[in-house]
């Protein structure tokens, strides 16, 4: 277990309508445990709203929903990998936020 923020792509879904999509893409190697941690106006997001998770059991094919553990303090979310024991596994998250 250990911080994997590194290694994640993120990319905004969508920009500019009063709500924002955050969808952040994890290496490979991603256990359950491990931690991302986003600066929330970095995306232009002020309040989270939610968050999707989704394991890939097998990388590009076959995806598993599973639900991570989030907090909130001082505008940084940490995202906390969790649901399954896939380990070495792409994840893929995401996040609401206006």
């Amino acid at each position: 277990m250990g911080a994997i923020t590194t290694g994640c792509t993120y990319t905004d879904q969508i920009p500019s309508q009063g709500r924002k999509l955050l969808m952040v893409e994890t290496a490979a190697t991603a256990d359950t445990g491990d931690t991302i941690a986003i600066t929330l106006a970095d995306y232009g997001i002020s309040t989270f709203l939610g968050i999707i998770g989704n394991a890939h059991s097998t990388e590009n094919s076959i995806v598993i929903t599973e639900a991570p553990t989030t907090a909130v303090s001082s505008g940084v979310l940490t995202i906390t990998v969790g649901g399954t024991l896939n380990t070495d596994k792409k994840r893929v998250y995401l996040i609401f936020g206006k």
